[in-house]
């Protein structure tokens, strides 16, 4: 999209006041524009990242992260309510805290040993590769899980 280009200097009274409209108008819809994009970017990254976690966490956590996924009453210790993160944390969503407990650098009660599989080396597993790309394809399920997490937040 190109830019409106106005001369001022050659502008007077009514023309002046038009002149300055279209360049207004033009920078909203240039401002609309770039809006609508990075939201549908961001809503493709979420339901992603909800992919992820209905595919991967919802059979402990739930269907709706509240906790109450039908493994829970096989669990020692009780899956998280994962829509109160940033409560529990003064209303503060740590996000790469959460990105390095699924990804197994963090470890987390419930989720028992070392032993116990973690994402990350899940997600590592499927991508049947360490080299950059799968890598990157590990660390981009694990991000859109996290954004996810951040979405549905209470």
């Amino acid at each position: 999209m190109g830019l409106v280009a106005v001369n001022y200097n050659s502008l007077e009274g009514n023309d002046m006041v038009v002149g300055r409209l279209i360049l207004l108008v033009a920078i909203l819809v240039a401002s609309l524009i770039s809006t609508t994009q990075a939201l549908a970017q961001e809503t493709e990254v979420v339901a992603g990242g909800e992919l992820e976690y209905q595919n991967h966490c919802a059979i402990c956590h739930g269907v709706e992260g509240k906790g109450r996924g039908i493994m829970a009453k096989f669990l020692s210790i009780s899956p998280s309510d994962l829509t109160q993160l940033a409560k529990k944390n003064a209303g503060r969503f740590s996000f790469w805290q959460v990105y390095r407990v699924i990804d197994g650098r963090e470890e987390v009660r419930g989720h028992g040993t070392r032993e116990m599989p973690i994402w990350g080396a899940r997600f590592q597993a499927e991508a049947r590769g360490s080299d950059p790309g799968s890598r990157s394809q590990v660390s981009g399920r694990i991000l859109s899980l996290v954004f996810y997490l951040q979405h549905i937040q209470e």
